[in-house]
């Protein structure tokens, strides 16, 4: 039991590691900024970072929440500038708030991790679930794993698995982490079939006000 339940806090973490570098490049061409989006994407792809934040930075400024997002990982991972977590958080903060949901995931991280801000589990669940609710699957479970170790909310295990049911039915494997350790610690039937009834009713919602 205690090695699953370490799993799934590694696996938490790791998902925050990796994310924060896979998905940096995606993006779309800005009309009417003063600075190229996509010139930053293919500099910031050939690793020439400085090139990427010249671009990006004045774009940030204006307000272009998908570069704000861009230079939040940046400096989160230390790219062309010195690591920099408060920093990361100030981008970060600026794009979530657009509603930009890989920034909503990313804050959710930095709240949980204590990185650039004070460890505050509540206000990591508060972005896992914005980015949730707009089918970040990341999101969805670490919000599983939230409930499921009493993170910031009241341990729920009913939630939880709706939250790794939800990914297991999305075709994401970790949904089943979730699932497992939940049966391990005990959940009915009554339980399960509860979670069930919820994972249906968030579906018809697109995943808004689960």
């Amino acid at each position: 039991m205690e090695s699953l339940l370490k799993q799934l806090c590694e696996m938490k973490k790791l998902v925050a590691t990796l994310f924060l570098i896979v998905t940096l490049a995606f993006g779309s061409f800005g009309v009417g900024w003063s600075g190229d989006f996509q010139k930053g994407v293919d500099a910031y792809e050939k690793g020439d970072y400085a090139t990427a934040l010249k671009e990006w930075t004045p774009l940030a400024d204006q307000g272009h929440a998908k570069a704000q997002y861009n230079l939040g990982v940046a400096y989160a991972n230390g790219e062309g500038v010195l690591q920099d977590y408060k920093t990361a958080v100030k981008w970060y903060i600026l794009s979530a708030e657009q509603g930009h949901a890989k920034a909503q995931y990313n804050l959710g991280i930095m709240y949980d991790n204590g990185q650039g801000v004070p460890q505050d589990y509540e206000a990591a669940v508060k972005w896992y679930i914005l980015s949730a609710e707009q089918g970040n699957a990341e999101a969805q479970y670490n919000l599983g794993v939230m409930y499921a170790l009493g993170q910031g909310v009241i341990e729920d295990k009913v939630y939880a698995h709706m939250w790794g049911n939800i990914l297991n039915s999305n075709g994401h494997e970790d949904g089943k982490k979730i699932m497992d350790y939940l049966l391990k610690q005990g959940m009915t039937p009554s339980q399960v079939e509860k979670a069930q009834d919820l994972v249906r009713e968030c579906i018809k919602k697109n995943y808004k006000g689960c």
